[in-house]
């Protein structure tokens, strides 16, 4: 048909009222099981859709889930976006991307489009600016369940779901101690955020546990090129490291950038260990030890998490994805 079906059409053929045909549809137990299956039958024959507007301005909800990263251009987030998708998809969702660039303006602004859009619920990783989240309180008004996920607020009354970022941060550090290094450069995030801070927080608890003695050099680059360049001004120092570490695939590419700038080899010349996704390391030779923190993993169980409040769950929870230490040739 060159116009889509309406109830009304549906219900003209049919000889029923408009209201027993929309609850056929809805397979109201009030309605036969032989009504039911007519109306169905004529509504795929007259290839009849529900008005999604409509039902959107009823429910003050659609089938569309939001998803607020700060940049797609990252394979975490990619890996994490496309665990939602899928599983969105299988229970009748689709979903709509935006970046907020580490920009709290931006990230308001799209607040307030998730907001006009209506959408059914929201997976939020916040920008390295925020440190108020009322605006995202203002979707739990509208009965819009918030799932925070990766990079997460420091408060306990939201909801969500997190790498295990203290035992990540140990388990890099135990890594470097049991192979015996000497001279540490450590590469952070941005310290700011809360997942930085519990990471290096726990790196440096381990060293002064284990090996109190071992010299380390914290910088904080975040990204490629100021990754570059810190471990390139390291280099030149005349106790330079034996070991970097690298806390996520950004800052890892960047300090291999320097590494090759300098011609120097992996393992012999200096040993490398970093947080990942997983993908990145497996692209170089030797492959680069890591702790792999895996956004595909961190994305199912953020469904998960996110059905259940969509089905009622009123709870607050915060939930962990372990991590594990994945060995490359690199340490």
């Amino acid at each position: 048909m060159t116009q889509q079906s309406t109830l009304k059409q549906l219900s003209e053929v049919l000889g029923l009222s408009i209201s027993t045909v929309s609850r056929a549809l809805k397979d109201h137990p009030d309605i036969s099981e032989s009504t039911k299956k007519k109306v169905k039958e004529l509504a795929q024959a007259m290839e009849y859709e529900p008005n999604g507007f409509a039902v959107q301005l009823r429910t003050r909800h659609n089938n569309v889930l939001g998803i607020l990263v700060p940049t797609i251009n990252n394979y975490f987030y990619d890996s994490f976006i496309a665990a939602v998708e899928e599983e969105a998809r299988q229970e009748g969702y689709s979903v709509l991307i935006m970046q907020s660039q580490d920009d709290l303006t931006i990230e308001k602004s799209n607040l307030n489009i998730f907001r006009k859009n209506m959408v059914a619920g929201l997976f939020a990783s916040i920008s390295i600016e925020t440190e108020d989240i009322r605006p995202f309180y203002k979707l739990n008004e509208l009965n819009t369940p918030v799932i925070f996920f990766d990079r997460v607020p420091e408060t306990d009354v939201c909801n969500k779901v997190c790498l295990a970022d203290t035992l990540t941060g140990r388990m890099a550090a135990e890594a470097i101690i049991k192979k015996g290094k000497k001279r540490v450069l450590a590469l952070f995030g941005h310290p700011h955020l809360s997942i930085t801070r519990k990471r290096l927080e726990s790196f440096l608890q381990t060293f002064k546990e284990l090996s109190p003695e071992t010299p380390i050099e914290i910088q904080f680059p975040e990204q490629q090129m100021p990754s570059k360049e810190a471990t390139l001004a390291a280099l030149d120092k005349p106790n330079k490291p034996d070991v970097i570490f690298c806390m996520g695939d950004l800052i890892l590419i960047g300090m291999m950038y320097a590494l090759h700038e300098r011609k120097m080899k992996i393992p012999d010349d200096i040993a490398v260990i970093s947080i990942s996704n997983g993908f990145i390391p497996t692209q170089y030779d030797p492959k680069i030890t890591h702790v792999e923190t895996s956004g595909y993993k961190l994305g199912k169980k953020a469904f998960t998490q996110m059905l259940g409040s969509l089905k009622g769950n009123q709870s607050i929870e915060e939930v962990f994805i372990e991590s594990v230490l994945i060995e490359g040739g690199s340490l």
